[in-house]
């Protein structure tokens, strides 16, 4: 079965999150994927109060829907969109 890859919305980054387990909080994985990714100096060194305002703002993404925080992220393949 082949995996479905959401399309990505227009001026958003796109992280992908390969986890060997699931995890309980979104905002710890993927606030260390930003800090591991090469791509966008502004993400990589982004604060923590700014990385909790997009929460906040709405802009970030989980297969198109609105993440909370404390949003769990299975095992395997998830692709996060952060909105501009």
């Amino acid at each position: 079965m082949e995996n479905y890859v959401p399309p990505q919305p227009p001026k958003s980054v796109r992280i992908v999150l390969d986890l060997a387990k699931a995890e309980k909080r979104i905002d710890v994985v993927l606030l260390a994927a930003l800090r591991e990714q090469k791509e966008n100096l502004r993400l990589q060194t982004i604060s923590r109060l700014k990385f909790k305002q997009m929460f906040l703002d709405g802009k970030v993404l989980i297969k198109g829907q609105r993440a909370r925080v404390s949003s769990s992220v299975a095992k395997g393949i998830t692709y996060v969109d952060l909105l501009d």
